[in-house]
């Protein structure tokens, strides 16, 4: 059985009973980085004569093989650095093959940091939308993808990138839109910040550390930003693709009409 679980974001405390055991009975452990998992370990405690394989974003289809057929006889642990497997982390091509092979497949619930952040955010809970991290190069276009997004949407950030990611989202969301930065969560230096996105910005401005989510709630309104709109499809045309097909794109992104959208970019670049 290949079985997913999720490891403390922080806080030793948090891992459970169910975990402990799991590690500590393994034939194999799959992580995301091995030195991390076994301070894990020692950590909490936890001895194993498991075997560690790594699978991060580079080696997970070279192990596949050696992970499925151990986990057709025993028991085989994926865990990344932190958190829940898969979720902005490696694991979805071990358990999209276990799925196509027959393999079984559990899961051991634990810390998200993006649920952790949503929760503390104060922000609408009912319907929300997991980003990951948004794009290194290309960012306001990517969010403008997201402008009548209007479920609460859950980013990861580098601290590197926060303020220019702050600052992209003020642009294109609108400054006034709530938001929430929460840092280190469950560390010895967490830190929840609520306010609006340009109040947030300001607020993280110089030089952060840590791991980072940025909760941002959704629209609230259905007027249609055609400036920002038309502009997604202008960045698309310069890419080298077709005007037709560029507003087809975009007006399924932001829930347009394909004929309004033709129409304001031809007046756009008349």
């Amino acid at each position: 059985m290949l079985i997913l679980a999720a490891t403390p974001i922080g806080n030793l405390g948090d891992a459970s009973p169910r975990l402990r055991e799991t590690l500590a009975e393994a034939a194999i452990i799959v992580a995301e980085d091995t030195r991390v998992t076994k301070s894990l370990l020692r950590g909490l405690g936890v001895t194993t004569q498991a075997k560690f394989l790594s699978a991060h974003e580079h080696t997970e289809s070279a192990v596949v093989s050696e992970v499925l057929e151990a986990a057709e006889n025993s028991t085989v642990v994926l865990v990344s650095d932190a958190g829940m497997p898969l979720v902005s982390d490696p694991g979805y091509v071990l358990v999209s093959e276990a799925r196509k092979r027959g393999v079984a497949v559990s899961v051991i619930p634990g810390p998200s940091a993006g649920l952790a952040a949503l929760a503390v955010s104060g922000l609408p809970t009912d319907r929300f939308v997991h980003e990951g991290f948004p794009p290194k190069k290309g960012r306001p276009g990517y969010l403008g993808g997201l402008g009548q997004e209007k479920r609460t949407m859950v980013f990861f950030e580098s601290p590197h990138r926060l303020s220019a990611s702050l600052s992209d989202m003020a642009a294109v969301f609108g400054p006034d839109r709530p938001a929430c930065v929460a840092r280190e969560l469950t560390k010895m230096f967490e830190e929840v910040a609520w306010g609006t996105l340009s109040e947030l910005h300001a607020r993280f401005l110089g030089p952060v550390k840590g791991e980072i989510v940025i909760v941002v709630g959704g629209a609230t309104n259905t007027e249609v930003d055609w400036e920002q709109v038309v502009g997604a499809v202008q960045e698309l045309q310069a890419e080298g693709m077709q005007l037709s097909l560029a507003c087809a794109q975009v007006a399924k992104e932001w829930g347009v009409s394909k004929r309004e959208l033709y129409q304001a970019t031809v007046a756009a670049s008349a």
